[in-house]
């Protein structure tokens, strides 16, 4: 997938193109149904895939006291953008130069003269240019009059559901710790990427050593808490089963940050210093709490790997040759 950064960067030659616009963030069920049908348009016109996105929430800039933490970092959207075999993506600096363009130059100038868009996608609740005021309705009347078509995409429901999948709604479950929910609207499992750091090494004195993750990671971390989960250390490819706790260790209170830890079961002489590693959660099992020693605490570790390792064997052999089994 070629990735374009600004309108200016896209070749003359390029081709017409049916588009997608969203703010993408998490790549979730809905945002994946839109793709699709983008990708069938484009087939059926003979025409490139491009998704059309932003740098940041636009919120950011237009309502920064309204604005959400992201699901994923910018570079995590894209990459999990080119999963889905489109021909490009155009990512848009949104900043105020971008925010005061109307509706009309915001078709003129991107869709039409630097995309040469044959139909263009969005969601029902899509708004655009300067104060918001463009509307689906809006872009289908400009797209008449600049020979492109308008698809307003459905909203997806899981099964059983009456309301929409949508980031908003992820950030809810995962707020709740709720990741085996998160990862049904996602499509995939919830996950994080970082380097492994050192830290204070308790795990390893309990007993339970634990591989670290560094502050900056590519996605919203879950709440405090322990799971269960699979740590893929990208050195070896290797994907271990591991007990995962976020939080900031209550029991000690001296932890600054809220931090992300992994205890790889069965394997207490693994080195990740060093390694990026993505730390991937299957199921909560517990909140996070204070305990009155460390004989309580060692004890509680030691259920937890247990529950750990219980509800990583219940999960469907994988064909994943750098899966390690729950030992």
């Amino acid at each position: 997938m070629i990735v374009f950064r600004a309108p200016g960067e896209i070749p003359a030659d390029f081709g017409r193109t049916v588009v997608a616009i969203g703010k993408f963030d998490g790549v979730h069920l809905g945002h994946q149904a839109v793709i699709r049908r983008m990708r069938e348009l484009a087939s059926r016109h003979g025409a490139r895939s491009v998704a059309v996105t932003f740098d940041r929430n636009p919120l950011a800039v237009i309502r920064p006291d309204r604005c959400p933490e992201n699901l994923v970092d910018v570079d995590r959207k894209i990459a999990l953008l080119g999963e889905h075999d489109l021909d490009a993506t155009l990512l848009l600096t949104f900043d105020e130069q971008l925010a005061s363009r109307t509706a009309e130059e915001f078709v003129a100038d991107i869709l039409v003269a630097a995309l040469r868009a044959r139909a263009v996608l969005v969601g029902h609740d899509f708004r655009f240019g300067r104060g918001g005021a463009g509307s689906p309705e809006l872009l289908g009347e400009l797209g008449a009059a600049h020979d492109f078509e308008v698809e307003v995409v459905e909203d997806v429901y899981l099964p059983g559901s009456d309301r929409r999948v949508s980031s908003t709604w992820i950030r809810e479950l995962l707020a709740e710790g709720d990741v085996a929910g998160a990862a049904r609207l996602l499509g995939r499992p919830v996950d994080v990427t970082g380097e492994v750091v050192h830290g204070l090494k308790r795990g390893r004195e309990l007993g339970f050593p634990t591989a670290n993750l560094s502050e900056t990671v590519d996605a919203l971390v879950p709440a405090d808490g322990v799971y269960a989960g699979w740590l893929r250390d990208h050195d070896s490819g290797i994907r271990h089963p591991a007990a995962i706790s976020v939080g900031t260790n209550p029991t000690f209170d001296d932890v600054a940050r809220r931090q992300v830890e992994a205890h790889v079961l069965g394997a207490d002489d693994l080195d990740l210093y060093g390694h990026r590693v993505t730390v991937e959660f299957t199921e909560h099992l517990r909140g996070m709490v204070a305990f009155a020693d460390m004989d309580a605490l060692r004890e509680q570790i030691a259920d937890d790997v247990a529950a750990a390792f219980a509800v990583l064997s219940r999960e469907e052999p994988q064909n994943d040759p750098g899966r390690r089994p729950p030992a």
